[in-house]
């Protein structure tokens, strides 16, 4: 179950590599809504080893009457970036009116934006509209190398000084801590990046006794601890062992097998997706930013649309219920 999505007709206009193993393309989309907020996501239909899919990506500022996505080729990918890589001008697909749940509160006197890698899509368009208003912005940008700085140019012309780019590559590395220590009380930040950055981000956010509420995030991509490995989900309630393929979420496998599951963000955000774990036989990679450090160490639940198990085998329950009387999806609890 998920919130309804208007899907729209969409054809490839124009690709470009802003840079190293980042594709941009912009599709003139049918019937299109005039606006959309930074921060906005569009679902795009794929194909994957033959077979349709569903992929969600940031959309970047673009023309009227069209929409424009950044794709990271990924070593890891279940398939949806290698898609996008292969597609060229004239191809059609469809993808859904935008989304936004990652917005600007438009309340702060000032605010960071954070980015890493090809985490720097969403935080891009929220630069150029702070910048637009006038309003009090710092960006700070770290990726492997300059050359996988996608925008960085644009935004350097843009921002002037209240842009800082890192490189890991030349051993530079943000500071956090120093960061948001530097904000005035009702100062907000916002950062998109891997795992592990918003994982510190979250920690020390929290120990500068900061609200949570002024610290707004998003995933993606795996959490850089473990490798795609294919795994086998026992469901015992439907008397069904599913396997997980290497390119393959949890609950798009479930959901294949004709599991009923209650879900929504598939981006490890909303917590709908949520499964009981009964029993591991292999360690879990939490991928999303529902659960607490602690609530994944007691290995009681997972987030089914990004988490995995690295090989083997868990044991789970899905939280649906069927009475007498009707079909209920529940979270679980």
């Amino acid at each position: 179950m998920r919130s309804k999505l208007e899907w729209r007709a969409a054809r490839v206009l124009v690709i470009e590599t802003p840079a190293e193993d980042v594709r941009a393309v912009t599709f003139a989309v049918e019937d299109l809504r005039s606006s959309f907020d930074p921060g906005s996501h569009t679902n795009i239909k794929v194909m994957i080893n033959g077979e349709p899919a569903i992929r969600t990506y940031t959309v970047l500022p673009s023309e009227p009457g069209t929409l424009k996505i950044a794709v990271k080729l990924h070593p890891n990918s279940r398939g949806g970036s290698a898609f996008v890589w292969t597609l060229k001008p004239g191809d059609e697909t469809e993808m859904t009116e935008p989304e936004n749940r990652f917005e600007l509160s438009w309340r702060a006197s000032h605010y960071l934006l954070v980015a890493g890698g090809i985490g720097i899509t969403p935080i891009y368009g929220m630069a150029k509209a702070l910048a637009t208003r006038g309003q009090s912005v710092r960006l700070i940008y770290g990726a492997r190398s300059i050359e996988q700085m996608a925008f960085a140019s644009e935004l350097r012309d843009l921002l002037g000084d209240r842009i800082e780019t890192f490189s890991q590559e030349d051993g530079q590395a943000f500071d956090l801590a120093g960061e948001f220590a530097a904000l005035p009380p009702d100062g907000e930040a916002y950062l998109c990046g891997p795992h592990g950055l918003l994982e510190t981000a979250r920690n020390l956010w929290r120990e500068s006794g900061r609200p949570m509420s002024r610290l707004r995030f998003e995933v993606f991509g795996d959490s850089g601890r473990f490798a795609e490995e294919s795994f086998q989900v026992h469901v015992p309630r439907r008397e069904k062992i599913v396997a997980v393929r290497a390119d393959q979420t949890m609950l798009d496998a479930l959901v294949e097998a004709g599991i009923d599951m209650i879900y929504d963000c598939r981006r490890g955000e909303c917590g709908l997706c949520a499964v009981n774990i009964i029993e591991a036989s292999a360690p879990l990679d939490h991928r999303d930013v529902f659960f607490s450090t602690e609530e994944r160490r007691e290995k009681a639940k997972m987030c089914a649309c990004v988490s995995r198990a690295v090989g083997g085998t868990i044991t789970i329950d899905t939280g649906y219920r069927e009475d007498s009387h009707s079909a209920t999806l529940r979270a679980p609890t």
